[in-house]
């Protein structure tokens, strides 16, 4: 029997399967896929398995891959001859050796860039590609990637596709840098491997009020940009009591994802948002799990530990370093680079993934509060509690030392005597000792390097 629409029987929620776009002509269903078109679904059928597989397990086939990575930079890169000289791996590299091996900060990779390369790159792997970071730590950096490092990067996007359930027929949009404003018939990164929908781009910069009305006239399925334009446009189309039509889901990435977004998101447009973990140099670190709000380190291409100062691993409900290993990059392998960013390791997943969990990304260090008396800790503030004081559009706080605070705001009036004093006992509250606070009240607050915003800055850090 034929099911009505072709939809399956017992499935509510269908989505179109992925379609690969045709090598041969007049073969359309099923199609025979394009080189790379096969190349992406024979990694899906792959990573679809590894998913499953027990956290010990996964483990063991990180630690396999990596010592192979770690042979070809001792036998190729001249900083780890140098950095690991009289160290050997051995056969076998288990986990207590592992965490033997000095990490890699990110001043070495300013400084020794020519030394970490490697001077002999398999052909296989493809062109060598550059990335840069967005220097939003003050420190931007420039490292080396392949061909091959790019498909795990991208055959992870897709993964984070397929786990959500996206409908590739229906349009993209995206608000973001390095790209300008434009449509173009199919997804990106896909339109020359699978059928999609058409895109629409704009440039990140463009002002909010521009960017509502594109969101409104272009009407996208599916969007993404930074957390804190989403946020912006979110206010804005609160105060222009207006809602994007037809958009089904928003997806962010770039920053850290404010606590109360998803539900500012939730309440006004009525849509989910997913959160993506990366970094330029890197990829995908960790993806959001499709059944709940926390995220899943994409083991198959990084070993991401999240550690004590000591060195040792976090327990889940501790937060710790982030320091991340590339399991697939032999142009410039990066083993055990601290990022400089903090986050909360997670309990194994009610999904049944055996993929490591990461509860939360908690932030930078520079983004750090320290007391006087040395204690430091992540400040938290949701923006119900500036607008519970006054029309607070947007905020930024600078700790410029110990005892002062800069506060920043973007309002449509100066705040009253009474708000001011409003202002400074929420944050002497929130950040756990009375301050000295200096307000100042700018027109506007630029985001900083690749329009990446932080609402708490330590000159400290």
């Amino acid at each position: 029997m034929i099911h009505k629409l072709g939809m399956p029987k017992h499935n509510a929620h269908f989505t179109p399967p992925l379609t690969p776009l045709p090598l041969v002509e007049g073969i359309s269903w099923p199609a025979i896929p394009t080189p790379r078109a096969a190349g992406f679904m024979a990694m899906q059928y792959q990573l679809d398995q590894s998913q499953w597989l027990p956290p010990d397990e996964i483990l063991r086939r990180q630690l396999a891959q990596a010592a192979i990575v770690l042979r070809h930079a001792l036998d190729t890169v001249p900083h780890y001859r140098d950095k690991y000289a009289g160290w050997h791996p051995g056969d076998r590299l288990d986990e207590a050796a592992w965490r033997r091996l000095p990490l890699l900060e990110r001043g070495e990779i300013q400084e020794h860039f020519e030394q970490l390369r490697s001077t002999r790159l398999p052909a296989s792997h493809g062109k060598i590609m550059t990335y840069g970071s967005s220097g939003s730590t003050g420190r931007p950096i420039q490292a080396l990637g392949t061909e091959t490092t790019h498909f795990f990067w991208l055959a992870l996007g897709l993964r984070d596709h397929l786990w959500h359930r996206r409908d590739f027929s229906k349009k993209h949009g995206a608000i973001r840098s390095k790209v300008e404003r434009a449509n173009t018939p199919g997804w990106a990164e896909w339109a020359d491997s699978f059928a999609s929908g058409p895109s629409a781009m704009l440039n990140i910069q463009t002002d909010i009020d521009t960017q509502l009305d594109w969101l409104l006239a272009e009407a996208p399925d599916y969007l993404i940009t930074h957390p804190s334009n989403l946020q912006a446009l979110v206010e804005r189309s609160n105060e222009r009591g207006i809602r994007p039509a037809g958009l089904r889901e928003v997806r962010t990435f770039g920053e850290m994802l404010k606590p109360d977004l998803r539900a500012q998101v939730r309440d006004a447009w009525g849509i989910p948002l997913s959160d993506l973990y990366s970094a330029e140099e890197l990829g995908y670190i960790a993806l959001q799990c499709p059944e709940s709000e926390h995220y899943h380190i994409q083991a198959e291409n990084l070993l991401v530990e999240v550690l004590r100062e000591d060195g040792t691993p976090c327990a889940p409900g501790e937060i710790g370093m982030v320091v991340v290993t590339t399991l697939h990059n032999f142009a410039m392998p990066l083993i055990r680079y601290r990022l400089l960013d903090y986050a909360e390791a997670g309990e194994p997943c009610h999904c049944g993934r055996g993929l490591p969990v990461i509860r939360r990304i908690v932030g930078r260090q520079r983004n750090m509060i320290t007391l006087p008396d040395g204690r430091r800790h992540w400040p938290s503030f949701p923006g119900s509690a500036w607008l519970a004081i006054a029309p607070i559009r947007q905020f930024q706080l600078v700790q410029e030392d110990l005892q002062t605070i800069r506060v920043r705001m973007v309002c449509p009036r100066p705040l009253t005597a009474e708000e001011e004093d409003m202002v400074r006992r929420m944050l002497t509250g929130k950040l756990r000792y009375p301050f000295q606070f200096v307000l100042e009240y700018p027109a506007s607050i630029e985001p900083g390097p690749n329009r990446k915003f932080e609402d708490f800055v330590s000159r400290l850090a």
